[in-house]
């Protein structure tokens, strides 16, 4: 690799390195004029080094030719997506797969992506958006894994397994692309593109950790976030971009920035478009995404003395070094088979499993009187603006997908009870009463189907078909554009229009289940106190209706766990389970007590914990053992629990291991997550989890940022979500 890029860079002229440094978007490129389009000169002249946004092997092709054949040195491109979920065989949504708290599962979702996606012509995708985010009013939580850095970590190291596999020289391998880089998920207000601004100590325990073990999977590019970090935007800020990304963690691939985050800078206020320009140059910033920023001034930057060659040599280099490991100067046109796409792209087999992981991705958050599952007989109103929308069923960010593809829930149902349940529909309400905002949340080819009839006449059309019905199964909540980006809400509740639908089927007295689909954690306290049975879908992709069937009808028993905490109301967020303690704790069972840290008017316990999650049966979890009661130095402790399954049906619970440093040279949290594992029992089965801890595990970043444990006692607390536990203390001496 050396020998070729030394070479081809001793040829180069300033504007071919600068050229490689340029990622501007494909525009409306059609198969057969993509040598006529405006970016074609651009790529003759070897002014661009990838492309993104573009798709299909034939149009890859035709541009990757004029890239190789028609340009003097013929460089190949290297070609992006947004293959954030899937490709067209569209997965959960990331805070939805997250819940599944699978592995394997997830993992096996990027590799499918990948093989879709590379067998289309992309070689590059900007995913995993590992971004820790404590506040569900910013929309951009549903493409995270939620609010915990162990779990987190734990995800971006699969996903990037999945998409990289074991070589990107593989054809059906596809490059990842670590983002944001860094903090976006803590901006705020919840409001995206915002300030964000933390301590370091919080920065290196909190918040970093997804972003280091994505990068020490090997993750080969790392995309910068829109959000400042210290006071300097994160495209031009040199400590996280330098210090901490490569001189700390090692990193080897290239920087890419965000959708004209160069440019943004001169709106933060750092100057001028050539000033940002070298300032992100400087910083460690490699390719500039749509920007141009650095075609446009990095010459003349040079010339005055702002940026060295080598700086520019060193992007230049990074750029064409993910080239060569993407195998592309051997075979440019190497994810260019069109037959690939005939055959492995949205395949039968591919559906099957999106289905699957789908159903292991939903929570039931409450199943009053065992509800659910549902029989395969009698007759169901199916109610709500969601229940035969197929076009939302994919989320945000899907944006491969073909929504007309997917499986509402209507047809769901239909599909899974067959001829055996009589389904009455009815919409019963629009997303929003107000029309404007729906228009706002009606985008990316995805409508809602907003209905102009009075909202009184529709309620009483739903509630007529539920006094037909055995059981209602009402299909409320967010439509998929309502979370994403530039998607924040500050009114995370249920629209009051559809809580007025709710109330009227509640006041049938028929029994109601309440499917939810949303792209953050909502509060929904009236819910929780009013519906008998609510089972938390999020966005399940394709096959959404068919896995939401399955749960319903019982074929599949949920074992989702939620990975971000449900607030009772907008006033408690953000809330997250690893807080710290104050000076002044609540009195253990109480909720208020005045000169405490609390609310007035509302506990300060969430709705819903941080791994919660219900099932169709019940796990009875038996004493905590450990192996010791005091360790010295590297010893092992050995922690076990027997957990045994003591209803009727088989299930799936996911146990977690938390631990609490009691005394620190710093404040440490409550409660940290260090360890699960999902395990599957029969009716009856009793089987022992074994957690293994070392001091590796003990390990935190102090004040001065040194990575280390220290000695004393620690909590060890066991169980199915992080508020019901059992609790043992271990002494540990260095």
């Amino acid at each position: 690799m050396d020998r070729k890029i030394d070479g081809l860079m001793k040829q180069m002229t300033l504007e071919e390195k600068i050229g490689q440094l340029n990622l501007p978007g494909a525009g409306d490129i059609t198969t057969g004029e993509a040598t006529n389009s405006d970016i074609a000169s651009k790529i003759k002249a070897g002014e661009v080094g990838g492309l993104f946004n573009i798709k299909t092997a034939e149009k890859i092709l035709e541009v990757q030719k004029i890239a190789v054949e028609q340009s003097r040195l013929k460089i190949p491109l290297i070609f992006g997506m947004d293959v954030i979920h899937g490709y067209q065989t569209v997965f959960p949504i990331p805070l939805g797969l997250s819940c599944s708290w699978d592995m394997p599962l997830i993992e096996q979702s990027a590799r499918i992506a990948a093989i879709e996606a590379s067998a289309d012509g992309i070689c590059w995708t900007f995913s995993p958006m590992v971004d820790i985010s404590r506040d569900p009013r910013w929309g951009r939580m549903a493409e995270g894994s939620g609010e915990d850095p162990y779990l987190g970590s734990e995800i971006a190291k699969a996903m990037v397994k999945g998409y990289q596999g074991d070589s990107l020289t593989k054809n059906n391998t596809i490059m990842a692309c670590v983002k944001h880089f860094a903090l976006y998920g803590a901006v705020e207000a919840g409001r995206d593109y915002n300030t964000t601004d933390m301590s370091r100590i919080r920065m290196y325990n909190e918040y970093f950790p997804p972003y280091k073990a994505a990068v020490d999977a090997g993750a080969g590019s790392v995309m910068t976030s829109f959000n400042e970090v210290d006071g300097i935007p994160a495209s031009g800020n040199k400590w996280l971009m330098t210090d901490v990304l490569r001189k700390q963690w090692g990193f080897k691939g290239f920087v890419v920035t965000d959708f004209t985050a160069i440019n943004e800078m001169t709106a933060h206020g750092m100057g001028d478009l050539q000033t940002v320009s070298a300032l992100a140059l400087k910083a460690g910033v490699d390719m500039d995404m749509v920007g141009e920023g650095f075609v446009k001034t990095l010459k003349k930057s040079l010339e005055e003395g702002k940026v060295t060659q080598e700086e520019i040599d060193r992007a230049c280099r990074l750029v064409l070094e993910a080239k060569y490991k993407l195998g592309l100067f051997d075979e440019p046109y190497r994810y260019c088979d069109t037959q690939r796409a005939k055959t492995e792209i949205f395949t039968p087999e591919h559906r099957k499993i999106a289905r699957e992981t789908a159903a292991q991705s939903f929570v039931l958050l409450k199943n009053e009187k065992q509800v659910l599952p549902l029989p395969k007989k009698g007759t169901i109103a199916l109610i709500g603006p969601l229940a035969a929308n197929r076009e939302n069923m994919d989320g945000t960010w899907s944006v491969a997908g073909d929504f007309k593809k997917s499986v509402s829930l209507l047809d769901g149902i239909r599909n899974v009870a067959g001829d055996k349940v009589k389904v009455i529909y009815a919409k019963g309400a629009n997303v929003v009463a107000d029309s404007a905002l729906e228009a706002r949340v009606s985008i990316f080819g995805k409508p809602t189907y907003r209905d102009n009839r009075p909202a009184d006449v529709m309620i009483r059309e739903a509630v007529n078909a539920a006094r037909k019905a055995d059981v209602v199964v009402a299909a409320l909540g967010e439509a998929a554009e309502m979370s994403g980006e530039s998607s924040s809400m500050s009114h995370i509740e249920l629209p009051e229009n559809q809580r007025e639908l709710l109330k009227a089927l509640l006041k049938t007295g028929k029994p109601v289940v309440m499917v939810l689909f949303n792209g953050r954690p909502m509060a929904i306290k009236w819910e929780q106190e009013h519906v008998p049975t609510i089972l938390d879908a999020w966005f399940g992709g394709t096959e959404a209706g068919n896995a939401i069937a399955d749960v319903l009808f019982g074929d599949v028993n949920p074992s989702g766990k939620l990975t971000a905490t449900f607030p009772q109301n907008m006033g408690q967020v953000p809330i997250f389970y690893n807080h710290k303690n104050t000076g002044r704790p609540l009195p253990k069972g109480k909720w208020f007590t005045k000169f405490r840290s609390n609310y007035l008017d509302v506990s300060n316990a969430p709705l819903y914990p941080f791994g919660f999650g219900l099932s169709y049966t019940t796990f009875d979890y038996g004493k905590l053992k450990l192996s010791s009661a005091s360790l010295t130095g590297n010893e092992t402790l050995t922690v076990s629990v027997p957990v045994t399954n003591s209803g009727n049906r088989e299930g799936k619970e996911v146990v977690q291991l938390y631990i609490r440093d009691m005394v620190g040279s710093v404040t440490r949290p409550v409660k940290e997550l260090k360890g699960f594992q999902k395990i599957d029992l029969k009716a009856g089965e009793t089987k022992t989890v074994t957690f293994h801890i070392t001091p590796d595990d003990l390990k935190f970043y102090n004040y001065d940022l040194n990575y280390d444990w220290e000695p004393g006692d620690f909590e060890i607390m066991v169980g199915g979500n992080s508020r019901d536990v059992q609790t043992s203390t271990v002494n540990w001496k260095k």
